[in-house]
């Protein structure tokens, strides 16, 4: 079930190295690029064959359109020092002081920490902003990268959801996890 939490107007979040900035249309193209990943298809229920029009709906209606419907709050991780694209992290914001967080990492840019550290930086401003009670994870059972990131920020794992989430019209078992408030501090770096 799909709550809102309104008035938070777009702001960006220093994560150290990295940027964490609401999306805007010029992404869609980088979208789109990253998208197309075998990797990205492989655990992420996406649209297959992926298109510059799915690129599009992602960035105006989920990012922008959700941040500004209190839905979804989507980041775009970039290197500070740079500018680059690396990844996306985001919360879709559910009942009752809740939200689920998701992310993916431009192919170029895994094995640097993009995921991690964007989804600690993101977790802490939520608690903080959005005075959230708990980020929830999920992910398909066998995306070890996910839950590496999920643990490393703090996540405890709870368990195995039978059939839980849908990958290419199939359901599937999903791992999930949680982090609640008063465990915020996990959420800082170690």
């Amino acid at each position: 079930m799909e709550a809102t939490i309104s008035g938070v107007e777009r702001e960006t979040i220093d994560a150290g190295w990295l940027v964490l900035r609401p999306f805007v249309a010029a992404d869609v193209p980088w979208v789109y690029g990253v998208s197309v990943d075998t990797e990205m298809d492989r655990f992420i229920d996406i649209p297959s064959p992926y298109r510059l029009d799915h690129a599009a709906f992602f960035v105006e209606q989920l990012a922008i359109a959700g941040w500004d419907a209190g839905t979804r709050y989507e980041l775009l991780a970039e290197d500070a020092s740079t500018g680059e694209r690396l990844g996306r992290v985001g919360l879709g914001i559910g009942p009752r002081g809740a939200a689920e967080i998701g992310y993916w990492v431009d192919p170029r840019a895994r094995g640097r920490g993009v995921a991690t550290d964007a989804a600690r930086a993101l977790c802490a401003w939520a608690f903080r902003r959005l005075d959230l009670d708990l980020i929830e994870w999920r992910a398909e059972v066998g995306n070890d990268a996910s839950r590496r990131v999920a643990e490393k920020v703090g996540f405890l794992m709870e368990g195995t959801l039978r059939q839980r989430l849908v990958h290419r019209e199939t359901r599937v078992d999903a791992w999930v996890g949680s982090l609640l408030k008063s465990e915020a501090t996990r959420c800082s770096r170690p």
